[in-house]
């Protein structure tokens, strides 16, 4: 992700100051800080609802390009590591690499003998089920993801509001209505930002 895709959400105490992409929200906070902030100045990641801190030092184009420079050395894409640059050499005869892994894996012999039996054998029967299983637990893991963050933001900002510890309970019950009817009274910002964080907080609920 760059940091031009990178998004995030400041707030002064209950009130939203800006919400984007990072140069513009981190320059939004400069300013806030410059005349003097009302209330606490708290910035989370849209993503996962973790604090994001800024370098507020200097100029404007120096905080941009501070930001732009750490995202670019962050980006996996541009990883200069022996092995990436493996990956782009031009390929020589042979198999194709697939970008596996040769890691140790301990089974029982009857484990093993099932694995063998499989079309393709035992490596490509156990990516199979990798997969399977990937896909079957996705639901459950973006709900896990989405409960984590909203937790996270509600209780860096929400901690002292009003039924906020029915909310949680609420939240990993995974009882929407109720969620939503505890958290109503809320600050408006705060609790806009708190339904968009649970996006996906309730899905796929057993």
């Amino acid at each position: 992700m760059t940091t031009h895709s990178r998004t995030c959400t400041a707030f002064e105490g209950h009130r939203l100051i800006a919400s984007g992409t990072l140069p513009p929200v981190a320059l939004a906070v400069r300013e806030v800080l410059a005349r003097g902030e009302q209330a606490p100045v708290l910035v989370f990641d849209d993503a996962t609802a973790t604090p994001v801190e800024f370098d507020l030092r200097g100029t404007e184009e120096e905080i941009v390009a501070r930001l732009v420079e750490a995202q670019h050395a962050a980006d996996p894409a541009n990883d200069a590591s022996p092995d990436a640059a493996a990956a782009g050499a031009p390929r020589g005869r042979g198999r194709p690499k697939l970008g596996v892994v040769a890691r140790e894996v301990t089974l029982l012999p009857r484990h093993w003998d099932w694995l063998n039996a499989q079309p393709g054998g035992a490596s490509v029967a156990l990516r199979k089920l990798v997969d399977t299983a990937r896909a079957a637990g996705e639901p459950l893991d973006r709900r896990r993801a989405a409960q984590e963050a909203v937790y996270r933001f509600m209780t860096a900002l929400a901690g002292n509001l009003p039924d906020y510890e029915e909310a949680t309970r609420a939240l990993y019950a995974g009882d929407r209505p109720r969620f939503e009817e505890k958290i109503a009274q809320w600050p408006e910002d705060v609790r806009a930002y708190t339904v968009r964080l649970a996006g996906n907080a309730f899905e796929a609920h057993a």
